[in-house]
């Protein structure tokens, strides 16, 4: 009976050991997850900062302006977007996005186009998809402003540029394609740059008449600042 009872305990003992060891492997197993996952974008971001300025010269505004700028998110679509893909990666830039708004304050964000990868093609159904995605990921609290841009992938290049998707776009945004924005005496040029081939067509035309406009508009200010999709291929004098 002794025996049996010694039996009983050692192999009771040799489960609970198992069962710690479990633990603790899954324990391990979940912070590392929630560092890799979580934490390491703040490990990263925190060794960024913005400029010293307290030696710089005295501007208009009593405090400096802090914009942050960003391109290039090509949230996939529906055709060549894999669903895992589409997770793995709107998660790290969510993180990453979310994780510099908390770090950082900004004043206001700069998206310089190219927000999908695939709204040169989509129909209304995708497109609604892809926006209502983008606007979860990059949320941000009352005191920051986003503002975009639109890129070749968001209405297509010059060829396949369609009112119909300017139009599209600047509604979802609340923008037109050129307007000035001025925040603490800095004025941004917003530029569809996309529009700029220089072949006279009807799109193109009135893009740069709105540049020109927007140039004599600010022809005696210093503190302008252009913000566009990717470098002009094209010359255009002010």
């Amino acid at each position: 009976m002794a025996t049996l009872k010694s039996g009983f305990g050692t192999e009771k003992n040799s489960l609970l050991n198992r069962s710690v060891l479990l633990l603790k492997f899954l324990t391990f197993i979940f912070l590392v997850i929630f560092f890799c996952e979580f934490l390491v974008y703040y490990f990263v971001i925190i060794q960024c900062a913005w400029p010293d300025l307290k030696n710089a010269p005295s501007t208009h505004s009593s405090t400096p302006l802090k914009a942050m700028f960003l391109s290039d998110t090509h949230l996939l679509g529906e055709i060549r977007g894999h669903w895992f893909d589409k997770l793995r990666r709107e998660w790290q830039m969510e993180r990453a996005y979310q994780s510099a708004l908390w770090l950082m304050q900004p004043d206001i964000v700069f998206i310089l186009g190219d927000l999908f990868d695939e709204g040169k093609w989509s129909n209304s159904k995708a497109w609604d998809n892809d926006v209502s995605r983008f606007q979860s990921m990059f949320r941000h609290p009352p005191q920051t402003e986003l503002i975009v841009v639109v890129g070749n992938h968001d209405v297509g290049f010059h060829y396949e540029m369609t009112e119909h998707k300017l139009k599209r776009f600047e509604k979802v945004f609340n923008l037109t394609s050129e307007k000035v924005v001025t925040r603490k005496g800095i004025n941004f040029v917003l530029v569809n740059s996309v529009a700029l081939e220089g072949d006279g067509c009807v799109i193109c035309r009135a893009e740069e008449d709105r540049i020109f406009k927007v140039s004599r508009q600010l022809n005696c200010s210093r503190k302008v600042r252009s913000v566009i999709c990717y470098p002009l291929g094209n010359t255009l004098s002010f």
